[in-house]
This record gives structure tokens, C-alpha cells and sequence, in this order.
């Protein structure tokens, strides 16, 4: 790999095996009851670079409907489980998913832009996915957990604070900040 390719895979790998998941936990500053959900959905997110890298290296598309499918199959009866609406939790994760594909779509146009910047190696699929799902599980327990919250008076107060506590502990750069702004901007109704 060339020198702009490497901190985002090594981030995104570091995601897959564990290694940033041990990033303090921020609530001990800001006690946001958001702040499980918020972290698991950028967690989520940053395992974008290393599926891009995959895709970018195998030739596969961005867009997924079959395993999005699954996703969103898997998503809703979790949701069904913990007795939570099912529909709600569907556009939850159709946002997370379009902001995943959003980072992995900027990753192909800036390895097009300068193709030495490109990956030439990546980690198996499987381990993205096996993470995805691990979060995605996380991420449907923590809203069952905060469901009134998500649906009260100050939700907004709330995400936004979770959301600049997780920035600071993750330290998300600016495409991943726009990613996780537009992964969250459904969950206040």
C-alpha cells in the first residue's frame, strides 16, 4: 500500500480485530445516553475503508442489494426481539448503510484520482461483514436500551453531544464526520 491508503486501512483493520474498540470510553466527560449507539454506528463506518479496499481490489460494486437486504432482514427482527418498531429501526440502518457506501464511493474516486494512493492489499470480506454484524447487533440493543429518549424532548441536545464526544475519542476526520452526521440524522423523530 502507498502512503494515503495506509492510516485508513490500518484504522479500519484496527476496527475489525478490536484494537480501537479499546478507545476510552468519552461518557465519563459526557454522560449522553446516546453515547453506546453513537460509537458502534462510527465503529460501523469505519469499517468502510477496508470493505472499499476489497471491492476496490476484487472489482466488485459498492452497491450490495442482496447483503443490504440481509442487513435490513437481520436489523428488524432484532427489533421485533426487543419490541421496537421495526420500520424505525429499518431507516435507521438505510441511513447507516448509504453513509458506509458514501465513504467507500469517496475511497474509489480518490484511489481513480491517484491510483498510487490505491490499496493493493485488503482484509477478507468476511471479517468486515462478521464486524457489521457485531455492531449492527450492538447498535439495535443500545436503541431498544434508549428508545425513550430517542423518541423524547431532547434527543437532539443529546445526539449532538454524543456525536462531538465520539468525533474527540475516534477522531474522525472530515469525511467521517459528514458519514456519521448523516448515519444519526434519523434517530430523533
Amino acid at each position: 500500500m502507498t502512503r494515503l491508503s495506509v492510516a485508513p486501512l490500518a484504522t479500519a483493520a484496527a476496527v475489525l480485530f478490536g484494537v480501537v474498540g479499546a478507545v476510552p470510553n468519552a461518557q465519563a466527560e459526557t454522560p449522553s445516553p446516546f453515547y453506546n449507539l453513537v460509537d458502534a454506528a462510527a465503529q460501523r463506518l469505519l469499517t468502510a475503508d477496508a470493505v472499499a479496499a476489497y471491492k476496490w481490489i476484487d472489482g466488485g460494486p459498492i452497491t450490495d442489494p442482496p447483503r443490504v437486504k440481509v442487513v435490513l432482514d437481520n436489523v428488524g427482527a432484532d427489533a421485533a426481539a426487543h419490541r421496537i418498531d421495526t420500520g424505525y429501526v429499518k431507516r435507521v440502518f438505510g441511513d447507516q448503510i448509504n453513509a458506509t457506501e458514501g465513504v467507500e464511493y469517496a475511497r474509489f474516486s480518490q484511489w481513480k484520482f491517484d491510483p498510487a494512493s490505491a490499496p493493493d492489499t485488503a482484509p477478507d470480506l468476511s471479517a468486515s461483514r462478521s464486524a457489521i454484524d457485531g455492531f449492527n447487533k450492538t447498535m439495535v440493543n443500545e436503541i431498544a436500551l434508549q428508545w425513550g429518549s430517542l423518541h423524547g424532548p431532547d434527543c437532539w441536545g443529546e445526539l449532538a453531544s454524543a456525536t462531538s464526544a465520539v468525533i474527540g475519542a475516534r477522531q474522525l476526520d472530515g469525511l467521517y464526520q459528514q458519514a456519521l452526521g448523516f448515519a444519526t440524522h434519523s434517530y430523533c423523530s
